[in-house]
């Protein structure tokens, strides 16, 4: 797996664990939602710095962005869309 594509994979993972929205995520890192679902599209190519934000606003050490799936795991399901109610 290649880099972006692990750090997409880490990221929706971790996020989704968590019950973050890609909305609350992007609020709490400072960083833009459209750029942060393009990171998850693996659209986007983001700096170490902008990885350490992340990592930070999701309470996790910036090498869990880059934890290799086991062989045959599922991709991450993301969070179902529209605003809570």
């Amino acid at each position: 797996m290649k880099g972006r594509a692990l750090v997409a994979w880490n990221l929706r993972r971790v996020r989704v664990a968590q019950g973050l929205s890609q909305e609350r995520l992007a609020a709490d890192a400072g960083v833009d939602r459209a750029y942060l679902g393009g990171l998850e599209r693996q659209v986007e190519n983001p700096t170490v710095d902008l990885l350490d934000k992340i990592a930070e606003a999701l309470s996790v050490p910036l090498s869990e962005l880059f934890v290799v799936p086991a062989e045959g795991a599922t991709p991450p399901v993301p969070l179902p869309g529209g605003r809570r109610r």
